[in-house]
């Protein structure tokens, strides 16, 4: 007998072309379920980018201002005595500290006690506005590199009469917008000029609220001691250490340990940490965010399932495989997450775009941000399109085709 030969059918094979085709179907066919369901996605992206974003940034502007400002300023204070009583400074310290190899250049200012700055005479004194009086010394400028917004620095006239050199802070809670010899605030019980009004001194933020005076008029008028209580020093980058371990016996030999000395740059990256924990916060904040996104989309793909049962029946009847339908609705499950990914990521860039533009700040988004929230997209919606995929591939085509 003559033998016949039979050919296996086999199904045909999805292309990724056609994974992404079928995938997006259910996508197209309910739009405002889709962008609902991605809404959850996008706003878990877009918080955890635009916190990382936002803190880059904020890193970055960090870098820069310590480039420019430099990190080789030490300050020296007073500590307490034994007794803990408050201690003071020799009026030669600043001189002892100039007299180190390593320092570049040193000043200091004095608080001049029980002395206050007002806009008229008429303000009560008790009203100083959080404003202190301090004695400088001339070179106090060039050490702290500080810039003037307005008018000019004490010279060696200016600071023998009664001339006033304003921080930032100062002149604006004083409401003076500029400099003048027509400008004078009430100092003490005399009128003082306005000769000058800082830009703000990040490294030395007590100048900014300070009214700055020559020290011969301080001790002539204001009844200043001389003692300085604060010392500004900087040295070298490569010898900052050095310098820091000599500083309080140079200062005060004969009682050093009543000598505190710290690094005003030491104090940004502090707050800098403080605000790396803070974002640390907000970003698992966002991960929560985007867990529950993702049980928005588990959710959608299930309803969906259930719905299109008579579509699962029918591409079983046309000869669809299990594999087929699950790669189906995973695919869709995916599309759906990464969707939402997308537009979180953009979102998150936008604001962190505006947010550091409006602040003065580079803006920086790392690209390992962008990159991860599409990857996480892309493992949240196949987590989240698992079960629903494998429940619609289980439906027998009899079953799916006789559902409602």
């Amino acid at each position: 007998m003559r033998q016949v030969k039979t050919h296996e059918l086999r199904p045909a094979r999805l292309h990724p072309a056609d994974v992404i085709r079928v995938g997006g179907t259910g996508l197209r066919t309910r739009p405002l379920r889709a962008v609902l369901s991605a809404l959850g996605i996008a706003i878990g992206i877009a918080a955890m980018t635009s916190v990382v974003g936002i803190s880059s940034s904020s890193q970055a502007q960090l870098s820069a201002l310590l480039d420019r400002l430099g990190t080789n300023m030490l300050t020296v204070t007073p500590g307490q005595t034994l007794f803990g009583e408050d201690a003071s400074l020799p009026k030669q310290s600043v001189g002892m500290i100039a007299r180190i190899d390593s320092v570049e250049t040193v000043s200091a200012t004095g608080t001049v006690s029980d002395t206050t700055v007002r806009r008229t005479d008429l303000i009560p004194a008790i009203e100083t506005g959080g404003i202190s009086v301090q004695a400088a010394e001339l070179d106090l400028l060039e050490t702290l590199e500080a810039d003037l917004a307005s008018g000019t620095w004490l010279n060696d006239a200016t600071a023998r009469y009664p001339a006033v050199v304003l921080g930032s802070l100062a002149a604006e809670r004083l409401g003076i917008p500029r400099a003048g010899p027509d400008v004078q605030v009430w100092l003490g019980n005399r009128w003082f000029t306005v000769v000058g009004i800082l830009d703000p001194v990040p490294l030395a933020p007590e100048i900014n609220s300070s009214a700055l005076v020559g020290s011969p008029v301080a001790q002539q008028h204001l009844g200043f001691d001389g003692h300085p209580t604060k010392i500004y020093e900087r040295s070298s980058d490569e010898t900052v250490d050095a310098v820091r371990d000599a500083l309080a016996a140079t200062a005060n030999p004969e009682n050093p340990e009543e000598v505190k000395v710290s690094r005003p740059s030491d104090a940004l990256a502090a707050r800098e940490a403080a605000d790396q924990a803070f974002t640390g916060l907000l970003v698992g904040l966002g991960a929560v965010a985007l867990l529950v996104g993702g049980i928005g989309v588990a959710n959608t793909m299930v309803i969906s399932v259930l719905e299109r049962r008579g579509e699962i029946g029918l591409r079983r009847a046309l000869g669809a495989t299990k594999g087929q339908i699950r790669t189906q609705f995973l695919a869709e499950s995916i599309l759906l997450s990464v969707l939402g990914g997308v537009a979180g990521a953009l979102l998150g860039a936008m604001v962190t775009t505006v947010y550091a533009q409006s602040r003065g700040w580079p803006t920086v988004i790392p690209l390992w941000v962008l990159a991860g929230s599409i990857v996480a997209t892309v493992v949240i919606g196949a987590v989240a399109g698992l079960y629903p995929s494998a429940r619609a591939a289980r439906l027998s085509p009899t079953a799916a085709l006789s559902s409602p």
